[in-house]
């Protein structure tokens, strides 16, 4: 008789994603990488309670720190992009 010599594969672990404390997300890049958010202006004005006349149902798209630190808010994504390339910051993609 033949030994069946074929091992059983063990059910495959589920890949866990690193998770990031604030500290490390806020050292990320070293201050040089940021992102962009759209938003609703009800949610600037909740971000952003110092802005005044802020028209009521349009989409801004503020621009963050890797921290989450506002840095800038304007109504179009080429205005965001526009600052952030200014303050030599790197866009990173969130998801």
């Amino acid at each position: 008789m033949k030994e069946n010599t074929t091992k059983r594969r063990s059910k495959a672990q589920p890949v866990v994603a690193p998770v990031m404390s604030e500290i490390e997300l806020a050292r990320l890049g070293g201050g040089q990488v940021a992102y962009i958010k759209t938003m609703s202006s009800d949610e600037a004005l909740e971000m952003f309670p110092a802005i005044e006349d802020l028209p009521r149902g349009i989409n801004l798209f503020a621009l963050h720190a890797a921290d989450g630190t506002p840095i800038a808010l304007t109504d179009t994504r080429q205005a965001a992009l526009s600052h952030a390339m200014d303050g030599e910051l790197e866009i990173a993609s969130v998801h």
